[in-house]
Parts: structure tokens; sequence; C-alpha cells
């Protein structure tokens, strides 16, 4: 149905429809790096009552990123208490507002957008957390691992410079080459599919400490995304440190087309303290595509399950970011067996296999599919960083 076609509920309460304009702000276009809100997506909004109508404008009739736009829209509304439906209209941009998607395109391609080796066509998934000790380099890796099977390209990039783990948890060691003043990561195939591998495990002694501050940290992190040869990629994970900090930010500035997976643990308090993470993400333009709840469970060998550390904080973080919760990984002691080992989990059978299998199909399928960059937004930022290099942009 298109806009106009049928007339938008009246809106009694005006406070309301900022309400829903200002949760919109954190649906995020992840190829142009900002919200919908501020693109001109959003052409109106009504609300009636616990009823909430928005007119979408998209750049073409077959954008790919529709499917998620329109589940991000719907999470971040219904995650309002008040919201009791939730209807979404989408239409086609007409030549004046896609000029105006490109003007701010091409600025933020100016300003904010370095030049990288990571390839415009990989979907680059960063995962963080609010607190160490959650599991976060372990879902990394099995997941990068889980996505290989399925015959994909996948990069890991190591971002926790004081605390890697990635070599160890893959079982992967040796010294990083370079060709042509750039690094080479470090490979591992895995099944019909390959992961890509840079960290600091390989440049420094795993038992050394790492003494840096903010500024190198970052000029670290940099380093790994301009100069090194990642050739074609799939996907890239990067390997978040803790917390809200340096690195968190460089990113948000270095790749602005980064998406977020939150891992978070069951109790109230990690659930809390995720949301930061999550709540750094938005504000620095990046999408928040989903959570992932590590230590769900424990089940015993007499087949008892018990929840060692509670309940619900993935589903509840899920629903109060507004975004899918992705999976639940249960408390094993074979995951962290496998990890000391150098063998993930995600390689072999099993339940903690199959469940990894069923988070790789999840994120490659819904949450993050790969686009075609022929096509919507992918395309625009083909030209504009074109423009960009050959320094024909003027402002519009």
């Amino acid at each position: 149905m298109s806009p106009g076609s049928v007339p938008l509920p009246s809106s009694p309460a005006p406070g309301r429809e900022d309400e829903v304009r200002q949760s919109l702000r954190a649906v995020i276009d992840p190829e142009l790096g900002d919200t919908i809100v501020d693109l001109g997506m959003v052409r109106a909004i009504g609300v009636t009552g616990g009823r909430v109508v928005v007119d979408v404008a998209l750049t073409i009739a077959a954008c790919p990123l529709r499917t998620q736009i329109e589940k991000d829209v719907r999470g971040r509304l219904e995650a309002l208490d008040w919201v009791e439906s939730v209807e979404i209209r989408i239409a086609t941009m007409d030549a004046a507002e896609r000029a105006a998607v490109m003007a701010r395109a091409r600025w933020k391609a100016r300003e904010d957008a370095p030049e990288t080796a990571i390839p415009a066509t990989a979907r680059v998934l960063a995962v963080a957390s609010g607190k160490g000790g959650v599991g976060k380099s372990s879902v990394t890796v099995n997941l990068a691992v889980a996505l290989a099977q399925r015959g994909l390209t996948v990069g890991v990039l190591d971002a926790d410079i004081w605390g890697f783990s990635v070599p160890r948890l893959l079982g992967m060691e040796g010294e990083v080459e370079a060709r042509k003043g750039k690094m080479v990561p470090l490979e591992k195939r895995v099944g019909a599919g390959m992961v890509r591998v840079l960290s600091m495990g390989f440049l420094a002694d795993e038992e050394q400490a790492i003494m840096w501050r903010g500024l190198v940290l970052n000029r670290a992190v940099q380093q790994f995304l301009q100069d090194a040869h990642w050739g074609d990629l799939d996907y890239l994970l990067i390997d978040l440190p803790p917390g809200t900090g340096d690195v968190q930010m460089g990113l948000a500035r270095l790749l602005p087309r980064t998406e977020m997976l939150v891992v978070t643990t069951p109790p109230l308090a990690a659930q809390k303290v995720a949301a930061r993470a999550a709540d750094m993400a938005r504000k620095g333009y990046l999408r928040v595509a989903g959570v992932i709840e590590n230590m769900s469970d424990f089940t015993c060998e007499h087949g008892t399950t018990y929840a060692l550390f509670g309940t619900g904080g993935g589903a509840r973080l899920a629903h109060g970011l507004g975004v899918p919760l992705i999976g639940s990984i249960p408390l094993h002691p074979d995951l962290a067996a496998a990890g000391d080992a150098g063998t993930p989990v995600a390689g072999g059978d099993g339940e903690l296999a199959s469940i990894f299998a069923e988070l790789a199909r999840m994120v490659a399928e819904e949450v993050a599919p790969l686009l075609e960059t022929s096509s919507c937004s992918a395309r625009l930022v083909e030209r504009v960083e074109a423009a960009v290099a050959s320094g024909d942009l003027e402002p519009g």
C-alpha cells in the first residue's frame, strides 16, 4: 500500500509521535551509516492509541535492505511499552529524495569514512560486550567457523589488543608476513570455507603485557583495517575489547558500516552493562543487529538443567533494544575445553556445533545477509566513494 492511499491515523498525542521518531533514530542504514530519520527515509508517522503507522521510503523498489529495515523498525517500535500494533508502509523515493540522500552520504563519505582494505561487499559485524568474562571471544571464533562451514570466507580481526585470545581459540600460530608493505592475515581452511585472522597474538608473545594507551590502540586497529591484504571477504567479524572505550569509538569512525552483535549472560547486571555497549553503538550510528546470550543454562550428566546464572537476560536485552535474540548458548565444559585445545566446537559434531550452525544460519539468512552491490544504497555508496576518490564532490 503506498503512502497517501489511506490516510494516516489521527494523532491526539503529539508527544508519542516524537517518541516514535526518536526511537526510529536507532534504526541505521548499515551501508550509509546513518539513521533512517536523518536520511529522510521516514516520510510520516501516525499514532492512534496503541496503533502506530509509519511511512518509509526506500531508494529503489527492489531494495535488498527492505526486509532488514522493516524488521528493525518493527522491533524498535514494539519495544515501546504502549505500542499495541505497528503498520509499516513502504514506498520508493523520488528523484529529489534520492538526491538529498546522496548529498548527505557524500558528506559522510568525505568526513567520516577513511579508506580501508575491507571490501565494500563484506558485512562487518563487531562482537561486543559491556564487560569481560561473558565469552565474547569464544562466540566470535565459533561463529566465524560456523559461517565458514557454509562455504563463506570470513575475516576475524582480534581488536582486543590487550586481551587477545583468538589465535589460541582457533589453534593458529605463526608470524604475520608482509606483502608490498602490508600485513597478510593468517588463514585456516574450514570445510568449504576460509577463516582469515589478524591478531596481536601473532605479533607479540602470549604472556607479554601490551601496555598501550588509547591513541596507540586505535592506531593498531587502524593498521589491521587499512594496512592488510584481507582479499575478498563475505564477512568480517571484529572481536572488540570489553567496554565502551577508545577502540569502539575509533571503529565507528573507521568503518561506519559496522553492525554490532551484543553478547550477554543471563544475569540482570550483565544485561544492564551490555546495554551500554548497544547505546555506544547507536550513538556512533552503528546498527545493533542482534543479541547473543551465552552461558544460558547448564545440563548435568543426569540430564537435569540448571539456570546457574539466572534466566531471561538475553531476551530482556533484545526486547529492550528492539532487536532479535539470535541465539542462546548453554554453559558447557566442552566449549572451554575446545577453546584451550584450539579446536572450536563449531567445527565438530554434537549439540554445541548444531547451536552455532543455527546461529550462523540466522546471521547469514536473516540478521545480516550478504547483499548485491548493484542495487539499493550499496550502489549509492560506490558512486560516493568514486566521487570522493576523484575529488569531484561539491557541497550539495
